[in-house]
This record gives C-alpha cells, sequence and structure tokens, in this order.
C-alpha cells in the first residue's frame, strides 16, 4: 500500500509528454518534439575537460554534504560578480539540480496547514512539491497583458496568517517572462515586516534577450537578501541538465542546517565529478559558449514568433524575454489544451505542452530549444493542424 503523500503526488507534465514523444520516434513515428526543458546544445568543451581532469586525478571520494570548498568558492564568486550577493561558504550548498534545492527547501520549511503563494502560469514541480508537503499552494494569476506577471496589489491580498513562502521564477518558465527591478521592489516591500520566506528561481538567470536586465530577489534590499533563498544551476545555460549541477544560497542559518540534514540523509552530496566539471562554468570560463547559445537561442526566437504571427487562430500574449519557450494562446481553436496537445500529437506528430500543466488552461507550451529547421517544420505542421481543425 502506497503512502498517501505518494499518491497525491501528481506526475510531471512536462517528462511525461517528452517521454512519450522519445517513444513514438523510437518506434519509427517522424515525431517532431518541442516539449523538453533542455538545450540541444552540447555541453561547453571547458567543463568537460575538467570532468576529465577531476577523473583523472581520483576525485571519485564522497564530499562534505554541501560540496567541495572549490565549488562553494566559484559560487560565491559567482554570486557577488554576477547578482551583487555576498554569502559565506557554510550559507551555499549544491544540489542535484535546482529541482533538489527546491524539493529540500519546500519540506525543510512548511507543514500541514501551511500556504505557500504560486504565481501562475508556473513550472510544473512547485504545486506538487508543496502539496507533498501537506500545505496548501495559492496561486496568484499572472494576466496575459502583463507578461503574465503578477503585481504588489495581488501579492498582497494572497497573503494571511497562514502564508509561509513566496516562490518567484524570473526569467520564467514557461513564458520567458522577466520582472523588473522596479516590480521586483514593489513586490518585496508588501514582505515587509512579515515572516514570509522567498524561493526565488533564477534559472535561466544567463538565457535573455533584447538587452533586457536581470536582477536577483535578494539583491534588492537588506530586508530581501535575509528573507531570500537564491536558487540556480547549470542545467539551462550551461547546457549541463543531465550533469544535475544547482545550487541555494541562504543567509538563513536554521534552514541551511536543515537542508543540509535531509540531503545527508537522502542523496548526500551531489556527483563530486559534476562538482568540479561546474567550476569553469561558475567562474565564467564558458562565457562564450554560453552567449554563443544565447544568440542561436533569440533568433530561434524571433523566427518562431514571427511564424506563429501569421498563424490564425494562434496568439502570443507576450514575447518571451528569457529562458527558451513561448507561450502560446489557443483559445481561438480549442480552451482544452490536453485535447489539443494530444491531438495535434496524433494527427502532426508535434508533441508540446498543455498549458493546464502550468496552471493555465488555453495555452501551450512551446520550446524553442532546437534547431531552426525543426522549428520551421514543426510550426508548419501545427499551422496545417490549425487550418484543418474541426
Amino acid at each position: 500500500m502506497l503512502s498517501k503523500r505518494t499518491q497525491i503526488l501528481g506526475e510531471s507534465l512536462t517528462m511525461a509528454i517528452t517521454a512519450q514523444a522519445k517513444k513514438l520516434k523510437e518506434s519509427g513515428e517522424d515525431v517532431l518534439s518541442f516539449s523538453a526543458g533542455e538545450p540541444d546544445f552540447d555541453t561547453p568543451k571547458i567543463v568537460k575537460q575538467a570532468a576529465i581532469d577531476a577523473i583523472q586525478k581520483g576525485c571519485g571520494a564522497y564530499t562534505n554534504v554541501a560540496g567541495t570548498k572549490e565549488v562553494l568558492q566559484a559560487i560565491q564568486m559567482k554570486l557577488k560578480k554576477d547578482n551583487a550577493l555576498a554569502y559565506e561558504l557554510d550559507e551555499i550548498i549544491t544540489n542535484v539540480g535546482a529541482k533538489q534545492s527546491l524539493f529540500e527547501c519546500i519540506q525543510s520549511l512548511i507543514e500541514e496547514g501551511d500556504e505557500v503563494i504560486i504565481p501562475s502560469p508556473y513550472w510544473v514541480s512547485y504545486p506538487e512539491m508543496v502539496k507533498f508537503a501537506g500545505a496548501k499552494p495559492v496561486f496568484i494569476e499572472g494576466k496575459e497583458e502583463n507578461g503574465f506577471k503578477i503585481d504588489a496589489k495581488q501579492l498582497k491580498s494572497a497573503i494571511n496568517d497562514k502564508t509561509k513562502l513566496f516562490i518567484i521564477n524570473s526569467p520564467s518558465n514557461p513564458c520567458g517572462s522577466i520582472y523588473s527591478k522596479e516590480e521586483l521592489r514593489e513586490l518585496a516591500k508588501v514582505l515587509e515586516g512579515t515572516k514570509i520566506i522567498v524561493l526565488s528561481d533564477e534559472m535561466y538567470e544567463k538565457l535573455r534577450y533584447d538587452n533586457v536586465e536581470f536582477y536577483s530577489f535578494a539583491s534588492l534590499s537588506e530586508d530581501a537578501f535575509k528573507r531570500t533563498v537564491t536558487i540556480n544551476g547549470l542545467s539551462k545555460c550551461a547546457a549541463m541538465p543531465g550533469w544535475r549541477f544547482g545550487y541555494m544560497a541562504s543567509k538563513n542559518k536554521e534552514l541551511n542546517k536543515a537542508v543540509v540534514k535531509l540531503q545527508g540523509q537522502s542523496t548526500s552530496n551531489i556527483c563530486s565529478i559534476t562538482q568540479y566539471a561546474a567550476i569553469p562554468a561558475l567562474l565564467g570560463k564558458a562565457d562564450k559558449d554560453i552567449e554563443f547559445m544565447r544568440l542561436e537561442f533569440e533568433k530561434r526566437r524571433n523566427k518562431a514568433c514571427e511564424i506563429i504571427s501569421s498563424i490564425k487562430g494562434l496568439k502570443l500574449g507576450t514575447i518571451p524575454q528569457g529562458a527558451f519557450y513561448l507561450f502560446i494562446n489557443i483559445q481561438e481553436i480549442q480552451k482544452d489544451s490536453m485535447r489539443f496537445c494530444k491531438e495535434l500529437l496524433d494527427k502532426e506528430k508535434v508533441a508540446l505542452v498543455p498549458g493546464v500543466g502550468f496552471g493555465m488552461d488555453g495555452f501551450v507550451r512551446f520550446s524553442y530549444a532546437t534547431n531552426l529547421e525543426n522549428i520551421i517544420s514543426g510550426l508548419k505542421r501545427i499551422d496545417n493542424f490549425v487550418k484543418n481543425y474541426k
């Protein structure tokens, strides 16, 4: 008999659809998948070489649960240089991807009866992690006309004496929106005087377009710095999804100890070789590779937006400023995003992720983390599907 908490846990819709598309492709179907949330570029050579060097030096032993001194110092330098955030080494923890950072923070901080504020559309795993901890996710809808971002008034109205956490994701998955410094400041002001902790998911930080600036939530003020857990990793910007390197930084020493304790009883340290491989990327030695990828993503975004704008019935509520997704309004065609995606996969062999998984039905997520040829071909199939939709 399975535990109740396992039974209430929903499957990751993005991973399920990606797996389904791969299965169809392996069976010989001509499937084009735009569901995966991972770059299609190879990991930078300098990162791979650092891993090879670590293997040859025999760096395969256990490390401290939080990570080696070398990798923690590299994260410390990165946060200082890129985000103007000064953390001590014992305030930084490496995790098996940012997903583990989020999971461990949520499990360590909340309990049954607590509430967690989550702007929607949201990354699919946020509410599931909250429900697994026995707490209640409270959703605030980001309006399409505001780039799917929430404002201070909405945040204030959602807060009550049960509110324990506020999760913010900028640049966001699934819509690529980035909060401006002023927008973040207004949100931060609402939290002043409360005990609410902020989990700031900054995974797509370096994938930004049109010269849009990025600001870490913790950098807004001393108050924000003290209440924020900064969460990041290298899966997206450094094309290292399978390496599973994430990290968190927090001034909350009690939380840090709890996370290390939880991690020590589950995974212990993350892969020692991955830790050594991450160091050059954290220190900026892979920045040329990251910039190359960013520019390619921007070209793909521009082309995809151009084509989608010509498809009658589809609408882009906002041009993404970051990440590598388009969040497409399909409501003129079909309000049921699950049905739309199922029929599209059946008829045109194109895989998208239904918006219902992100808390917003009537939309679909299109990942442009694939080559231009596939993007153009896939959008032609979508155009054909929409034209003949009944």
